[in-house]
């Protein structure tokens, strides 16, 4: 009897895993009635008001797709580094946070179309960004970089010392303490978060090392993607992102939409 009972129990286990697996992605998303979004305190992409919500253009933009869906949204802060082991252990269901889209990112993730671009920039303290008028000028520097992102990949390219923190933000703290020399930080950021009116004015962004494109990250083979373009063409057409973009600043940075 406990040999049949053991057989039967195997046999559940295996068909319910069968059910799983059969399981599409924005099946199972639906199953949970939500979106978990991995973010980190980012802005203008994701970032929080005075009330502890999550706002940003990412942030807004990601409510505006679940809604479209039927779904609420939750965001998740993950460590940036952390991004695809997160996404594939089910923990968050997609990466919306100014992503840039590496080849690393496109091998391990079903990505959107790119809605934005961006650069890397290189933040330095005002009165010394005049001793650093060139890349090559910048080598026996260190530089703050924001663990697994584009700006710690830039930095390390070129040969120049690196110091890993947890996010582009904490680069700018390292900058303003002088534990670091400089930081590399995304364009789109540091327009956002330095200079005069910020909680930085002692800072600026001076040399761009390159140029990119953002997008939005989910599992492999998720249809979630085809989803999240289907939606952003129809916004572009609309208004509505461009609406969106206006309201962080971010306007000038948006790629047209079309359908493929």
């Amino acid at each position: 009897m406990k040999k049949l009972f053991a057989i039967l129990l195997t046999l559940a286990m295996i068909a319910t895993m069968s059910v799983s697996f059969a399981e599409t992605d924005l099946e199972y998303v639906q199953g949970k009635g939500k979106l978990v979004v991995g973010i980190t305190d980012f802005e203008p992409m994701d970032y929080k008001d005075e009330n502890g919500e999550w706002i940003g253009f990412d942030a807004d933009l990601a409510r505006a797709f679940a809604a479209s869906l039927g779904l609420d949204v939750e965001f998740m802060e993950i460590e940036w580094d952390n991004k695809i082991l997160e996404l594939n252990g089910r923990t968050i269901d997609c990466v919306w946070n100014g992503m840039t889209l590496t080849d690393e990112v496109l091998a391990a993730m079903e990505c959107s179309n790119p809605y934005a671009n961006n650069a890397q920039v290189v933040i330095l303290p005002a009165d010394k960004a005049e001793s650093y008028p060139d890349v090559e000028s910048l080598k026996d520097l260190s530089f703050a970089v924001e663990a697994g992102s584009a700006g710690e990949a830039v930095v390390t390219e070129l040969g120049y010392k690196t110091v890993a923190v947890t996010s582009q933000a904490a680069t700018l703290m390292e900058v303003a303490a002088q534990t670091s020399d400089a930081a590399v930080i995304d364009s789109l950021m540091a327009a956002a978060m330095i200079g005069e009116g910020t909680g930085y004015a002692n800072l600026v962004y001076t040399l761009g090392l390159n140029s990119e494109e953002y997008g939005v990250g989910f599992r492999k083979d998720s249809e979630l993607a085809a989803k999240l373009n289907e939606f952003l063409v129809a916004a572009y057409e609309d208004g509505s992102l461009m609406e969106i973009a206006e309201k962080y600043g971010v306007q000038a940075a948006m790629i047209e939409q079309v359908k493929e």
